[in-house]
């Protein structure tokens, strides 16, 4: 059965504790799915539990990115291989509810390309996390969701589910942290495509130790808020964009007159 959903969990030597995200999710997920648990290493210590759900579990599948370390890189490989036209990235950490990954796919089923969990909207919320994150996250997406107008207030969130195609056609740019969720939303909001978002409560990771390194992702989150506020961009423009970034291995100049390790959030 082709499924309905593909969910990208990128994961670094989460070993055992990998075991406790994947029961949850397979309990509560009732669309056709396929799991890609994307690893960058064949020695990383998930794969063996992985692999032990797998034998019982045919949805769930240990997948090797060869894209190149990090999760960027990882996110990318995943959704490139993904089988559904829907993708959800989540977090192997147990941050993220596992029972909204059905509900943000039905939203991009219904015609959205972006579909957000949103700590800041009324009847979200965050427990727990670095102050400073949760300041910083919170400001910049209240401030793109008043100003720029992007859909949701939460767009630095990685939770998301995506329309396959819609991300396959405009690319994928970053190459460092989680910043992917802020850029699709981005691009999203200047090709004006309908972004939407529900509800999310968000708990600080239980197991485990956080690679967020803040001065690291900092200036890939930035470049995305900058990049949120611009003028409407016809899709082949965007297109054609997100190729010379690819093909040169930097990112992209900024046009003219534009007014602008493994953790999920900013």
């Amino acid at each position: 059965m082709t499924p309905r959903v593909s969910v990208i969990v990128p994961v670094y030597n989460e070993g055992e504790a990998i075991l406790r995200c994947l029961e949850r999710m397979l309990r509560e997920m009732l669309l056709p799915a396929e799991v890609l648990i994307v690893h960058d290493m064949p020695e990383d210590t998930t794969v063996p539990y992985v692999e032990q759900i797998a034998r019982t579990d045919p949805r769930v599948r240990a997948v090797l990115n060869t894209y190149g370390r990090g999760p960027a890189n990882a996110i990318r490989f995943g959704i490139d291989v993904a089988l559904a036209p829907v993708v959800v990235v989540t977090m192997a950490d147990g941050c993220d509810d596992p029972r909204q990954i059905d509900e943000l796919a039905r939203l991009v089923d219904r015609g959205v390309v972006v579909a957000a969990a949103s700590r800041y909207m009324p009847g979200g919320q965050q427990v727990g996390g670095p102050r400073l994150k949760r300041m910083m996250s919170r400001w910049a997406g209240r401030s793109l969701y008043t100003f720029a107008r992007v859909g949701t207030r939460d767009a630095t969130n990685s939770f998301k589910a995506y329309d396959t195609a819609f991300v396959r056609e405009v690319g994928i740019e970053s190459r460092t942290g989680f910043e992917i969720g802020l850029e699709l939303t981005a691009k999203a909001n200047r090709l004006r495509l309908p972004v939407a978002e529900i509800p999310t409560i968000w708990l600080d990771r239980p197991l485990g130790e956080s690679h967020f390194d803040l001065g690291r992702f900092l200036p890939g989150y930035l470049r995305w808020y900058l990049f949120a506020y611009g003028r409407r961009l016809s899709r082949e423009r965007l297109v054609a964009r997100a190729a010379s970034s690819r093909s040169s291995g930097v990112p992209a100049p900024r046009e003219p007159h534009d007014s602008t390790e493994y953790e999920k959030t900013a």
